[in-house]
């Protein structure tokens, strides 16, 4: 499976922070927005990762990115000429997928949880082999603003509504979407919503309406923030601040990420760390290649 990472937008929310910047290369406390869903990516176990950007911004991303060989991935990028919806990802990526099936992941959005890649494994494992896609639905409290997961009374799916005015539930549908082969000619089949976009909902209601989606929820001990505004942003800064220092480790590292799976060896692992010089996130890196942090990331 390979990976799409919609990284658009203008950050319209967020000027005049976003006047001169994505917002996706804003910091979320010490390191870019963009690290955190590129490492939920990796720990997917996917290498393979077009990211989707504006014609401005794209260059930046390369420049801080550049063809991801320092974090053993093979990363491509594609402009997006205008924000059309979340499933039109899937049509921009249609080339870069080349028939297999994609998970796409939202540029703004951070996941964090103990058991969070175990699961994320599951439903790469689950598009590959019997041809489902999965979505996550995560309880919020104010669930008018998502696509919202409705069941029944014996916990079937039966309905994804966008931004409801009568929420059926308070499960809203993540910004992380796991899709088996030929996603692209579903989305092709999409029409406009009435507010011209390509929706992500109507695309999840089709394997919905096919038996063939499966909605896994993320209970209390996930975290999940969109860092679309300004109070979501701080929030994320200090949640990342918080589980850093409490702890003493880095989360959503990806040179950590690579390291752990076998994907880049100790060597580019130092190099890595002498890039980032004196830094926290530089000494962290040498932590890791001195065997001083143990176990799985995350």
């Amino acid at each position: 499976m390979k990976g799409i990472i919609l990284a658009g937008g203008a950050g319209t929310r967020l000027f005049p922070l976003t006047l001169v910047t994505s917002k996706q290369l804003l910091p979320v406390y010490d390191k870019p927005m963009i690290y955190y869903p590129l490492s939920t990516l990796m720990r997917s176990g996917i290498r393979d990762i077009l990211l989707i950007s504006t014609p401005e911004d794209t260059p930046r991303f390369e420049a801080l990115l550049g063809n991801g060989e320092q974090f053993g991935l093979h990363l491509s990028y594609k402009v997006q000429p205008a924000p059309d919806g979340l499933a039109q990802s899937f049509l921009l990526g249609e080339e870069f997928l080349a028939g297999e099936g994609g998970a796409m992941i939202l540029g703004d959005n951070l996941f964090y949880g103990n058991g969070l890649g175990t699961m994320l494994r599951t439903a790469v494992r689950r598009a590959e082999e019997q041809g489902r896609a999965t979505i996550f639905g995560c309880y919020v409290k104010d669930p008018e603003r998502f696509g919202v997961v409705g069941f029944d009374e014996e916990g079937h799916v039966t309905s994804i509504v966008e931004k409801p005015a009568e929420p059926q539930s308070n499960y809203a549908v993540t910004g992380i979407y796991f899709y088996p082969a030929g996603v692209s000619a579903k989305a092709a089949t999409l029409r406009p919503s009435a507010r011209g976009e390509l929706e992500i909902t109507d695309l999840n209601l089709l394997y919905l309406q096919e038996g063939k989606l499966d909605v896994e929820l993320l209970g209390r001990s996930f975290t999940w923030m969109d860092t679309g505004t300004v109070d979501s942003l701080m929030e994320a800064s200090t949640f990342v601040q918080t589980i850093e220092q409490r702890q003493g480790i880095k989360i959503s590292v990806p040179e950590e990420i690579a390291y752990r799976f076998g994907w880049i060896g100790t060597e580019r692992l130092l190099s890595a760390a002498e890039k980032y010089g004196h830094s926290p996130y530089g000494a962290h890196l040498r932590t890791v290649a001195q065997g001083k942090i143990r176990g799985v990331v995350e």
